[in-house]
C-alpha cells in the first residue's frame, strides 16, 4: 500500500467512514493502481469524508477530478494512481465495485 492510500484511509477513518476496502489494481489496470472504497451513512458524512481527504492530500498529490459531491450519494475523487469512491450504502451495493474488480487484490486498512 502506498503513502497516498494510507493518507486517504486515515482521512476516511477520521470522519468515521465505514467498510473501507482497498483494491490493488496495479497488475490489471492501465488507468489507476488503487481503488479506495468507503461508505458514509449520509450525504453530510460522505462530503465530510471528501473534505477530510482533500485537506490531507493537498500536501501529497493534486486532485485531478471530482464527481458527485453535490448529491453526496457517490463521490469519486481522482488522484491518478489512486481513485477514491465514497458511497452511501445503498448506492455501494447497487454498483458493487468490489465484485466488478474482483481480479484485483482486496486489502483492508492495516493489511
Amino acid at each position: 500500500m502506498n503513502d497516498k492510500v494510507k493518507t486517504i484511509v486515515e482521512a476516511i477513518q477520521e470522519k468515521k467512514g465505514i467498510d473501507i476496502t482497498i483494491i490493488d489494481l496495479t497488475n490489471i489496470s492501465s488507468f489507476t493502481d488503487y481503488f479506495v472504497i468507503a461508505s458514509g451513512i449520509s450525504s453530510v458524512q460522505t462530503n465530510a469524508i471528501k473534505e477530510s481527504i482533500e485537506k490531507k492530500m493537498r500536501r501529497i498529490s493534486k486532485l485531478k477530478g471530482i464527481e458527485g459531491e453535490r448529491s453526496g450519494v457517490w463521490i469519486l475523487m481522482d488522484y491518478s494512481d489512486v481513485i477514491v469512491h465514497i458511497f452511501q450504502p445503498k448506492e455501494r451495493m447497487k454498483f458493487s465495485l468490489e465484485d466488478l474488480y474482483a481480479d484485483g487484490k482486496t486489502l483492508r486498512p492495516g493489511d
